[in-house]
C-alpha cells in the first residue's frame, strides 16, 4: 500500500518523533491526477532533522525522502513539517 511506503521512507530518512499521514485520494476521484493513478496525501511530520531549516528546505527533505514516489504514486502532497519544539508550542496553544 502506498501509505505504508510513504511512512516507511519518511521514517527511515527523517527519524520522526511524530508522523501522521492522511490519504485523501478518494475525495479527488475523477480528478486528472487520480485518473493517472496518483494519490492525494497530507503529512504532518515532526523531526529534529528540520532544526535550523527553512520551510522550503524542510519540504525538500521530505521530497528527497520520497524520491520517485513523487513522480508516479503521489499526485499531491500537503506537508506540515515541524521541529519538536515547534510541535510542543502548537500543542500548548
Amino acid at each position: 500500500m502506498i501509505s505504508t511506503q510513504i511512512k516507511t521512507l519518511l521514517t527511515s530518512h527523517l527519524s520522526p518523533e511524530k508522523l501522521e499521514l492522511i490519504d485523501d485520494s478518494s475525495a479527488h476521484a475523477g480528478h486528472a491526477g487520480a485518473q493517472a493513478g496518483g494519490g492525494h496525501y497530507f503529512v504532518t511530520i515532526v523531526s529534529s532533522a528540520f532544526e535550523g531549516k527553512s520551510m522550503v528546505q524542510r519540504h525538500q527533505l521530505v521530497y528527497q525522502a520520497l524520491g520517485d514516489m513523487m513522480k508516479q504514486q503521489i499526485h499531491a502532497l500537503g506537508i506540515n513539517a515541524l521541529t519538536p519544539s515547534e510541535d510542543n508550542t502548537q500543542e500548548s496553544l
